[in-house]
């Protein structure tokens, strides 16, 4: 393996990449961004249909369902296409969905703005199956988790721009004081849709070389019976890989239950009996899953992106995380205007005069453009985290500081459950910047060593993304029972699950750390 590279953009036939990670990076900072408005829209339709904090969650169910309807087919179009055909794919479907918004706003029902919405992120899964992967091999294997940190970063402004503007369309106002939000909010995404044309544009006259990944695990050798065949096939553990396949299974069990779950609603039947068939349903899927899989764990072989416990780790890690996100992210206007602490009339006045409003009863609190003008901060502190964290990590094991960020993160959720005032507020702030690392340092380390099946397994660990569909309705769920606090419980055990996978990575691996690039036994 070649590791005497010395810059993080130079190729293996030592041409310079700069230029094309750049480009590529442009591609974060446009998922950002969309990503960001999704985050505020949650708001705006319960104030608008009055919605519960539950039904609202469907926004964020419509987003990421299009990540996980359209993740195998994108990984596999990447994989006939190349980089350069998956990237301009994507960006043609996000046009799409962007210039839907129009009729949408004209029909004016919910499922309207949700087909848009699942639409573009039909496209986003594009983009993030063929980037997300692309910037690790633009350069030094060894800065991997680096590049695709500083690519992240662009991610970052993207999404601290994006809840300011969709703040200002989707919280607008007319001199009455009425509303306009809905009539406005088509004019951000049309704005997108056309900027996503000229990029497409851009890409099609790019060059965009089709690099290849290491094959650390020998994934893609014939040799089978040889020392080296033979090292690999001894190198991981049937029962663990066995357990994680079937531990997968149930969590695509439990995203197709709630997918069947939108179904049935849509068509009348109620709880009762839907509670009935996803209990039945769910228990005989597991059962079935475990006895299907057994042989199939005995059979499987190294050839196999599954067997490899540190790839089929980090799907779980990442269904985890973005779950995590999605819920922090989409409740955080709902958190500030309802569980800050009282307000003193004395910070009624210069910048925070414009963030907060008076109540019916006389008492300022936070309002609703002004906890999504907040949110940018959160997103300006997800985005110093993402900076820093990519400087880190040319210092530092990616899988430590993946599992120091996820405990820290699992303290600073617990501290918001407890109602500690502002300084539940801080740590609200200190969430994001500790999330920041988590998405792309998760990827690099699932894709870490697979050779040309980097792509098939980048789409499953963008499959993953649709946690953020399903975690967000049991925190506005049990939010609607008690209060906004209490639901960041839900994202605390789930970084306490990204926890464990940064800290036994390197045993799921058999590396002692994804910044040295030092394979274990039997490489």
């Amino acid at each position: 393996m070649t590791t005497n590279r010395k810059s993080m953009f130079i190729g293996p036939d030592g041409k310079n990449l700069a230029f094309t990670f750049a480009l590529v990076s442009s591609l974060f900072l446009l998922w950002g961004f969309c990503n960001g408005m999704i985050d505020v829209m949650d708001k705006h339709f319960q104030e608008v249909l009055g919605l519960s904090k539950s039904q609202s969650a469907w926004v964020q169910f419509a987003h990421y369902l299009g990540y996980f309807l359209m993740s195998m087919p994108a990984g596999w179009l990447a994989s006939k296409l190349g980089y350069k055909g998956g990237i301009i794919s994507g960006l043609l479907i996000v046009a799409l969905g962007g210039f839907w918004f129009i009729p949408a706003t004209h029909i004016a029902a919910f499922w309207a703005f949700l087909l848009g919405v699942c639409v573009i992120a039909s496209g986003l899964t594009f983009l993030e199956t063929v980037a997300n992967p692309y910037t690790t091999v633009l350069g030094d294997p060894r800065y991997a988790a680096t590049r695709i940190n500083l690519a992240q970063s662009c991610n970052g402004v993207g999404w601290m721009l994006g809840p300011v503007v969709g703040g200002m369309f989707f919280y607008s106002k007319n001199a009455a004081g009425v509303s306009t939000g809905s009539e406005t909010l088509y004019i951000p995404y049309v704005a997108v849709a056309i900027l996503v044309l000229v990029i497409a544009v851009t890409f099609y006259f790019a060059s965009v070389p089709d690099v290849k990944a290491e094959d650390d695990y020998q994934l893609d050798a014939k040799d089978q019976g040889t020392p080296a065949a033979e090292a690999a096939e001894r190198q991981f553990s049937r029962p663990l890989v066995y357990f994680l396949l079937w531990f997968n299974a149930a969590v695509l069990l439990f995203a197709c239950g709630m997918i069947l779950w939108v179904g049935l609603s849509t068509v009348g039947v109620s709880e009762g009996v839907m509670h009935r068939i996803m209990w039945g349903g769910g228990i005989a899927g597991l059962v079935i899953a475990a006895i299907a899989l057994a042989p199939v764990a005995k059979k499987i072989s190294h050839h196999s992106v599954w067997s490899h416990p540190h790839f089929s780790s980090a799907v779980l890690a990442q269904f985890f995380y973005v779950a995590a996100q999605a819920g922090i992210f989409s409740f955080f206007i709902n958190y500030m205007t309802t569980e800050t602490p009282p307000i003193p009339a004395s910070w009624d006045a210069g910048w925070l005069h414009g963030l907060l409003e008076t109540t019916k009863s006389g008492h300022l609190m936070v309002s609703s453009q002004g906890a999504a003008t907040l949110q940018s901060f959160g997103a300006a502190s997800f985005l110093v985290g993402r900076f820093t964290g990519a400087g880190l990590l040319r210092k530092f094991s990616a899988h430590k500081i993946l599992g120091l960020y996820a405990v820290l993160n699992v303290a600073a959720c617990t501290i918001v459950f407890l109602k500690l005032g502002w300084l539940s507020v801080f740590c609200v702030f200190a969430a994001y910047f500790l999330m920041s690392i988590m998405f792309p340092t998760i990827f690099a380390l699932g894709i870490f060593g697979l050779g040309a099946r980097s792509k098939k397994a980048s789409a499953f660990i963008v499959m993953a993304i649709m946690g953020g569909a399903i975690l967000p309705k049991l925190m506005g769920h049990v939010a609607d029972l008690y209060d906004m606090s209490t639901g960041f419980i839900v994202p605390a055990v789930c970084f306490a699950l990204v926890a464990v996978y940064g800290l036994g990575w390197s045993k799921l691996s058999k590396a002692e750390s994804l910044q040295g690039l030092e394979v274990g036994s039997g490489h």
